[in-house]
């Protein structure tokens, strides 16, 4: 099962608690991937979660699955987040690669390490509705956004998936930058444009670095 363009996406936010079977931890992985499922390893910095596996499929019992056998490791799933990646409204006309790239992303991008998730919505104020706009006004609005986002080509990858009727927000943001400070530099450039100064609501942000299994693992769970 799987949406009509594009993958399924979750994001998995884990704790290790107790016992952890690091060979569990590594067949599912490897098990995801003889299904052609991508999964992206990060490991947390903080106290919200130890590590994050983001996950990629075109079948949505594949992610379940996996969702499992990382449970069945060991690893406790204290948060989550379901999406679909997506073509915005705003970006139909695009060429097709660059369409293709944000349905089919490939991850993790190469010499991208430091990574970011958060969700984020529009606002529904009576002074700052963003679904109240005529659609012109928005499309321009989210032109400027996309131009400052541009900025950062080559040093942030943005994979902006979609949630709207699958979770509590209705996008979730998934940053890669060269460096954290890349990240940094990125989220706060892009809160000055006024669809996001006057329409962005943003939610939890999870903050790490992307690294093989065995590496996050020994970050993790020592």
């Amino acid at each position: 099962m799987g949406p009509t363009k594009g993958l399924n996406v979750i994001h998995l936010f884990c704790h290790a608690q107790g016992e952890v079977d690091r060979e569990r931890v590594h067949d599912a992985v490897a098990w995801a991937t003889e299904q052609g499922v991508q999964v992206v390893v990060a490991s947390i910095v903080g106290a919200k979660a130890d590590m994050c596996f983001m996950v990629l499929g075109s079948d949505l019992w594949d992610l379940r699955k996996f969702q499992s056998k990382i449970s069945a490791s060991g690893l406790s799933v204290a948060e989550s987040y379901v999406s679909v990646t997506e073509v915005s409204e705003y970006a139909q006309g695009m060429p097709e690669e660059m369409l293709t790239a944000r349905l089919y992303p490939v991850l993790p991008p190469d010499g991208l390490a430091a990574f970011c998730f958060y969700p984020m919505s529009k606002r529904r104020e009576e002074s700052h509705n963003w679904y109240a706009l005529p659609y012109d006004e928005r499309d321009q609005l989210m032109r400027q956004h996309g131009k400052s986002g541009r900025e950062f080509k080559g040093r942030v990858l943005q994979v902006v998936t979609g949630s709207t009727g699958l979770d509590d927000w209705e996008w979730g943001v998934t940053l890669f930058g060269a460096h954290v400070d890349d990240l940094k530099d990125c989220v706060y450039t892009m809160r000055f444009d006024e669809a996001s100064t006057h329409y962005g609501e943003f939610g939890q942000f999870y903050t790490g670095m992307v690294g093989s299994v065995d590496d996050v693992l020994a970050a993790s769970v020592g």
